[in-house]
């Protein structure tokens, strides 16, 4: 209780705990279609392209988020170009841009006079650095997340799971492709400084997985991924509060101990039936 007190008394806890509810809801939703079609290698890709974003931001001393948005933007639209005409494969495209962004970042970062203070909060996260601005912007992207999947919620549904049958039914499914893959970018920036650029596809995915496992429902998956991840979050910003240790691996050790327990937890249920049969 001394804890959720302390989250009403101090900003900056507060601020950490709505980016854990904003983040939670965004990184739910988004982390569903990135999982239902299968584009986890994608979201790996683009996180770790946005780390060159970071590097040239600090070298020219421009905002380091921005700098991120930016690569991630660009590395979502141009898999999806170069994949969609067939160019090059995209695994390949996704694995060229991983290793480019990040050594971009590198590169740029080595260049920058004196030391780039905040870093490490970019690559493993820092829940407590997050300010009323980062807030702000996690409750605009979270309302056009929402607005988007409330208005489209079919089309994305079927992008996710069937694009040629979205195609036959006559589903703009490029522009579908490219509005999806633009809110993956974004929606992985605004979590960089929960989870960190490291773990951040863990906070996209585990949460989709474990909704799976309770639903097979694509709304309800919605949902519950949602809620997990903005409670794991929670969860570990507790922990990273109470024992001193990154929020970020506080968050995924919290999500994949749930993973665990809800896959034994199926399991055995899926093992009763089968006796009763």
């Amino acid at each position: 209780m001394d804890f959720i007190g302390e989250i009403f008394q101090y900003k900056f806890l507060t601020h950490a705990a709505l980016a854990c509810l904003l983040c939670g809801v965004a990184c739910g939703m988004i982390g569903t279609y990135v999982v239902c079609r299968r584009l986890v290698f994608l979201s790996g890709g683009i996180t770790h392209a946005s780390f060159g974003g970071i590097g040239m931001a600090y070298y020219f001393g421009a905002n380091p988020l921005l700098g991120a948005l930016l690569f991630a933007v660009l590395s979502a639209l141009g898999i999806e170009t170069f994949t969609a005409r067939k160019q090059i494969r995209e695994d390949s495209a996704i694995g060229l841009l991983w290793s480019l962004g990040m050594a971009i970042g590198i590169i740029f970062i080595y260049l920058t006079p004196g030391y780039a203070p905040n870093l490490m909060s970019f690559l493993f996260g820092n829940i407590l650095s997050v300010t009323g601005t980062d807030i702000f912007w996690m409750g605009v992207v979270d309302l056009a997340i929402l607005l988007i999947f409330g208005t489209m919620y079919h089309p994305i549904l079927f992008v996710a799971f069937d694009r040629e049958y979205a195609r036959s039914q006559n589903f703009p499914t490029r522009t579908i492709s490219y509005l999806m893959a633009t809110l993956v970018a974004v929606t992985i920036v605004i979590s960089i400084r929960v989870v960190g650029i490291v773990l951040l596809i863990s906070l996209l995915t585990i949460p989709a997985v474990i909704g799976n496992l309770i639903s097979k429902s694509f709304g309800r998956i919605l949902l519950y991924g949602s809620v997990i991840a903005a409670l794991s979050a929670f969860a570990g910003l507790y922990i990273s509060y109470q024992t001193n240790i990154p929020s970020g691996a506080s968050t995924i050790f919290v999500l994949t101990v749930t993973l665990i327990a809800v896959k034994t937890i199926t399991f055995v249920r899926l093992k009763r039936r089968m006796k009763t049969r």
